[in-house]
């Protein structure tokens, strides 16, 4: 059957810029996998998706008129239900036949097969397949109901009666199967071949479509617009890197405004304006912030990466004479950056200091107080870490740096742009002239704050992140606040991962389950904090586990690991590389069955079973030879656990395979004379300690 492409377009008002490249691609992908699934489109069919700021469309090659014709096997009863004992078919059977549009005439042709229960009947028929018309229609519904829309608009049609809802209101239709115009109607809409191009710089209106494939050409053509986002992205791209190359500079980098201002022009001409150079005695991350936030700007850096005083427009015109386009948007930007300076001059007025008892008054959580309590848990909780780690200037710098550090948030500047918190922080820490430590650390306490952030850049700042994280998670955890399923209103998954990053890549000196008790103590005059350690430690540690698995490591490395609870988790990489070297040993596989062995048989033991020896009843030679390899080995695999060698450690229990197999294959653990049995499981005990002190190998067996 011949096939041509097929071409869709929905013309509507200006999308979300936001959202429009997701609702681009779901459009056109869920266009063209529901045409495939109806048969009207190839399994190698290609689609192309277009998204500009007002149209949604998609080109799919390899697409039928009818669908090929399927057949279709239909399961009706059992044949003891449907046929009578001379073979002719019941009354039941029949009303069954005509429900599916046939009659007595085919109860001969009916299969017979057994579905394991009985004999059952099945009606095998040829189901005539979709025009496209119909399957397009279809296909099209489907699009339009998947598409992540942010928020749906009602509007009234042109009748003055009805009313649709949709993202925003669309105005045109366009189908075409090759140069075939297909009817479809949605939306109060009637397809065409007609489309708009660019409302200022389109040669035609409206643009007309000959056929399918010349879409994009004659609409950038005729039309003026790039219809596909990632040319229109690729050529913005270029031009930024044209025009700072002329103006001396280097366009910030920043993907999610580069995607946005995509989605707000159809044809893209980048233009250099500039502004006071006064205004750079600002700190650069307002201006940037001012910039790309309210005008969509891309700031111009130096070599150095400092911010100049020139900035590049993505414009959606072109004219001759584009001064008058540049001017506008200069005038624009300079109230904008006079704002981001008064802000930062009045600020200055105040010290950070002087700002810190305002927190009283911001409620942080209802069940936890104001943010100047919580400053006060956070000082308290980063005193307690910096006196572990040294004492001293690194416990007085972590205190001040905490008390100071949600100071910020009283500010002009972080109350018109909330991004900056912290960042301002450490500006106006530094114009009060404190330590540059401490400065750094009010900035970094936030850090990191995504997945692969920096850490924050001095020890002072990580233990007031540290301190931080931690109020959150006990806090949160203490009230009841815990994340399920997808549901995480106060980051607590991020902040576990941050607590454990800094703990792990820092090969900090702090004992997790240590950490824990010290933040839930500063919670002690909080009315209706539970502290809940327990359950927050076994939080922390499957984002640990999963955090592991991520990086590539096997889930029964991490496992072996994890299950062990290790509490500096600086340690870890160290215990996950031992774990592989020891899984490749030749012993690895018999030594982590037997440990399985041995945690069954204390398992069902119905009290703990103490790691000790009597020497005295030691029998059988088997029994023995175990227990004089673990007077050899152990001593051996616990000096090098101390010092940290985790990989000779479990490489220094290989000795123990041949023990520990002639063990099993002949000494009866469970003996009648209790304490023969008793020294026994003391003895399987000690093996159980020594095999478990890096990783629980037990978890290394399949």
């Amino acid at each position: 059957m011949s096939s041509k492409n097929l071409l869709v377009e929905l013309f509507v008002e200006e999308l979300p810029p936001k959202a429009l490249k997701k609702l681009g691609e779901v459009f056109a992908q869920t266009l063209a996998t529901s045409l495939k699934n109806a048969g009207l489109a190839a399994s190698t069919a290609a689609t192309t998706a277009y998204a500009s700021p007002r149209r949604l469309a998609a080109h799919v090659t390899e697409v039928a008129a009818v669908a090929a014709d399927k057949p279709v096997v239909q399961k009706l009863m059992p044949v003891a239900v449907g046929l009578d004992a001379a073979g002719n078919a019941t009354p039941a059977l029949l009303k069954k036949l005509a429900t599916l549009g046939a009659d007595a005439s085919c109860v001969p042709n009916l299969r017979r097969e057994n579905d394991g229960k009985a004999d059952v009947l099945f009606y095998e028929s040829l189901a005539k397949g979709a025009t496209l018309a119909e399957g397009l229609q279809k296909a099209l519904e489907a699009a339009l109901a998947a598409l992540p829309i942010p928020k749906v608009m009602t509007y009234q049609l042109q009748d003055g009666w009805s009313s649709v809802n949709f993202v925003r209101p669309a105005h045109g239709l366009v189908a075409l199967h090759g140069s075939d115009v297909v009817p479809l109607a949605i939306l109060g809409l009637n397809s065409g071949r007609e489309t708009h191009g660019h409302r200022f710089e389109a040669s035609v209106d409206p643009v007309v479509f000959a056929n399918a494939d010349e879409y994009a050409t004659k609409l950038a053509t005729d039309g003026a617009v790039i219809a596909s986002f990632a040319e229109r992205r690729a050529e913005i791209a270029r031009q930024l890197s044209a025009a700072a190359a002329q103006a001396g500079g280097k366009p910030i980098d920043d993907d999610a405004l580069l995607d946005e201002v995509t989605a707000l022009v159809e044809r893209p001409n980048v233009l250099i304006g500039q502004f006071e150079e006064e205004f750079l005695a600002v700190p650069q991350e307002c201006l940037i912030l001012t910039m790309k936030a309210n005008q969509k700007y891309f700031p111009l850096l130096d070599a150095a990466g400092k911010l100049t005083n020139k900035f590049l427009v993505v414009s959606n015109i072109s004219p001759e004479d584009a001064s008058a386009v540049i001017g506008g948007n200069e005038r624009v930007v300079r109230p904008r950056l006079a704002d981001a300076k008064f802000f930062f001059d009045q600020d200055r007025k105040k010290s950070l200091e002087s700002r810190v008892i305002g927190l009283s008054k911001v409620v942080y959580h209802n069940k936890l107080g104001t943010q100047g309590e919580r400053v006060q848990r956070v000082a308290a909780i980063a005193r307690a870490i910096g006196e572990h780690l040294g004492g001293g200037e690194l416990t007085h710098h972590a205190e001040q740096a905490a008390v100071l550090a949600k100071a910020d948030l009283l500010t002009d500047m972080v109350g018109e742009f909330p991004e900056l918190q912290g960042i301002m922080g450490r500006y106006y820490a530094l114009h009060d002239g404190l330590n540059a430590d401490v400065a750094d650390a009010i900035e970094d306490h936030y850090k990191p704050r995504f997945a692969g952030d920096s850490l924050p850049r001095g020890l002072v700042g990580t233990v007031v992140a540290l301190a931080d994280k931690l109020e959150t998670l006990v806090g949160m955890f203490g009230i009841g606040q815990i994340p399920t399923g997808d549901r995480d209103p106060f980051a607590l998954r991020r902040h576990a991962l941050g607590t454990i990053r800094m703990l792990a890549e820092g090969n900090l000196d702090l004992p997790l389950n240590s950490l824990l008790t010290v933040a839930s103590a500063a919670f002690a005059a909080v009315e209706g904090f539970k502290s809940a350690d327990a359950e927050l430690a076994d939080f922390i540690y499957d984002r640990l586990a999963g955090s592991l698995r991520e990086q590539g490591y096997t889930a029964q490395e991490v496992d072996a690991v994890v299950s062990q609870r290790p509490q500096r988790l600086g340690d870890i990489p160290k215990r996950l590389a031992a774990v592989r070297a020891f899984a490749a040993l030749p012993e690895a596989a018999a030594l982590a069955a037997a440990n399985k062995r041995v945690s069954n048989i204390l398992k069902k033991v119905e009290n703990p079973v103490e790691p000790t020896v009597d020497n005295a009843l030691l029998k059988e030679a088997p029994e023995i030879a175990l227990h004089d390899a673990l007077v050899d080995v152990v001593p051996q695999a616990d000096a090098a656990f101390v010092t940290g060698d985790y990989a000779e450690s479990l490489q220094a229990l290989a000795a123990l395979r041949a023990p520990v197999d002639a063990f099993f294959d002949g000494v009866m653990v469970n003996a009648d004379d209790p304490a023969l049995r008793a020294n026994r499981l003391g003895l399987l005990a000690k093996l159980h300690v020594a095999m478990n002190k890096v990783a629980d190998i037990s978890k290394l067996s399949a």
